[in-house]
């Protein structure tokens, strides 16, 4: 038997998103692992035009301040 997977869609695209603000840090923190790190696109399901607008607006979120580069794992 052949499981057929179902392609993810872009959540933004569902909303009908134009623009992804950098100020939105709890939509942002979705996208991000717990290092830190951008989720990439076949992860997330993200489409390639609201992949480019979300990694912009996490670099410009992080040179803001308003999130971390990297989490603190020091024990």
């Amino acid at each position: 038997m052949i499981k057929m997977r179902r392609k993810r869609v872009c959540n933004f695209c569902k909303e009908n998103v134009e623009y992804i603000d950098f100020k939105d840090e709890r939509k942002l923190f979705r996208y991000l692992t717990e290092q830190g790190k951008i989720i990439p696109r076949h992860t997330s399901g993200t489409c390639a035009i609201h992949q480019r607008q979300l990694a912009r607006a996490v670099k410009r979120a992080r040179h803001l301040a308003l999130i971390p580069f990297v989490t603190d794992f020091t024990r």
